[in-house]
């Protein structure tokens, strides 16, 4: 037991397999066809994204500060940076997912340009959000952490400058990721 939990890979390839067994065998008259696997894609890579926004937000950035010296290099050098590979990825995932299931449910530009139905008008507001907490993580958040996690040359003002963008638009993402998930939710009510 301790072999098989002890090698993520191996837990999540045996998940895999057995998500898909429950597909096959449990499904009933639900279709198991591209789009359910992307909105099962969708969920998960949302998962991964929301919840990383969460722990940085709830737990590491609050809890950075009463860490001691010694121990910072810790987050830094070793979590921070395996987080925010998963937290950049989920976000791109779970975009990509969304876009890909608007595009074959074939709703993609009436929600895109909010001028669907209510459904369409309500997917497209929480695809709108989601594009703008995506573009925070990669273009806003991702590059001030690499300056200061020390993973690109800066310099202290560089730095100092970094976390404040890093943290404004972190919290950001939290602020609209409330919407974003009501519209997700909602409009898959109907």
């Amino acid at each position: 037991m301790a072999k098989f939990f002890g090698n993520l890979h191996l837990v999540l390839l045996t998940g895999l397999v057995l998500a898909i067994v429950v597909m096959l065998k449990f499904s009933g008259d639900v279709a198991v066809d591209a789009s359910s696997v992307l909105r099962w894609s969708h969920l998960f890579f949302g998962i991964v994204w929301i919840g990383l926004l969460y722990y940085l937000n709830f737990v590491q950035v609050p809890t950075m500060p009463s860490i001691p010296a010694e121990l910072k290099g810790g987050v830094t050098g070793y979590i921070a940076p395996k987080v925010l590979f998963f937290f950049r990825y989920g976000a791109l995932l779970t975009v990509v997912t969304g876009l890909c299931i608007a595009y074959v449910a074939g709703y993609a530009h009436r929600a895109m340009v909010l001028q669907g139905n209510a459904h369409e008008n309500l997917i497209g507001l929480g695809m709108w959000l989601a594009l703008i907490m995506a573009f925070n993580v990669w273009f806003i958040i991702w590059p001030a952490q690499k300056k200061i996690l020390g993973l690109v040359e800066a310099s202290a003002e560089e730095k100092a400058a970094a976390a404040p963008k890093a943290l404004y638009a972190s919290r950001t993402n939290v602020l609209l990721s409330l919407p974003m998930l009501y519209c997700m939710v909602s409009a898959n009510l109907g």
